[in-house]
């Protein structure tokens, strides 16, 4: 990343050792609470508790980014003329895909919210559809904000408002790429009969991650 001779071979090799131990970390995770029912009611609380300390983690993250967002456009300095945005950033209408992305994340969170609802009341077929759903509107957000990108006229390197605007914004796009493949893997599971309505722990984690998702979404509409 920093021009060195075999730097591209150490960051891909890194990026492949991370992936590996994920993979199969999760894999025997998956196998003792699904196949071996070892995940007791104890385990069961020890995983909550950490996919909630998890998402508190990710809402501090997203904090800090929007926080020096916010101290740079409601006190902007003289370096940048003292206007918001810089003068020259010609910004996005936040009333065209930034409020379609909005409308498609919300639909996303009452589907997902269906497919919970849906084990619960132990209607498979009805949990599929409605993960299926959630998942294409996933992919119609994360296509809609590559398509805001490449439309964007300023990108990360112009100024305080691209740094903070890219980095908010981005990091959101990627939580939600991380959200929709986990939600991906709950669908195969879910097709394979890996849920019952007592157990499911594991689309209960998504369903959190997928719902913190929304929460940033509201400082994501802030950004622009």
């Amino acid at each position: 990343m920093h021009s060195y001779i075999i730097g591209s071979v150490t960051l891909i090799t890194g990026i492949y050792i991370v992936g590996y131990t994920m993979v199969y970390w999760w894999r025997d995770v998956i196998r003792e609470g699904t196949f071996e029912g070892n995940h007791t009611l104890f385990v069961q609380y020890g995983l909550r508790y950490g996919m909630a300390l998890f998402i508190a983690s990710e809402i501090m993250f997203f904090f800090a980014f929007f926080w020096g967002f916010f101290a740079s456009s409601l006190a902007p300095t003289v370096e940048i003329g003292s206007i918001w945005p810089p003068l020259g950033i010609d910004v996005f209408n936040p009333f065209e895909v930034p409020l379609l992305n909005t409308l498609i994340l919300l639909l996303s969170g009452s589907s997902v919210t269906w497919a919970h609802h849906s084990i619960t009341s132990n209607h498979r077929q009805e949990a599929i559809v409605s993960l299926v759903v959630t998942i294409l509107l996933a992919g119609a957000f994360t296509s809609f904000q590559v398509f805001e990108y490449l439309d964007a006229f300023f990108n990360i390197s112009d100024g305080i408002y691209g740094s903070t605007f890219y980095m908010a914004t981005g990091f959101h796009g990627f939580h939600v790429i991380i959200g929709t493949t986990f939600l991906c893997v709950c669908l195969y599971r879910l097709i394979h009969c890996h849920f019952t309505k007592e157990h499911h722990f594991g689309f209960e984690a998504a369903a959190w991650y997928w719902q913190c998702g929304l929460w940033a979404l509201v400082n994501y509409l802030n950004v622009y």
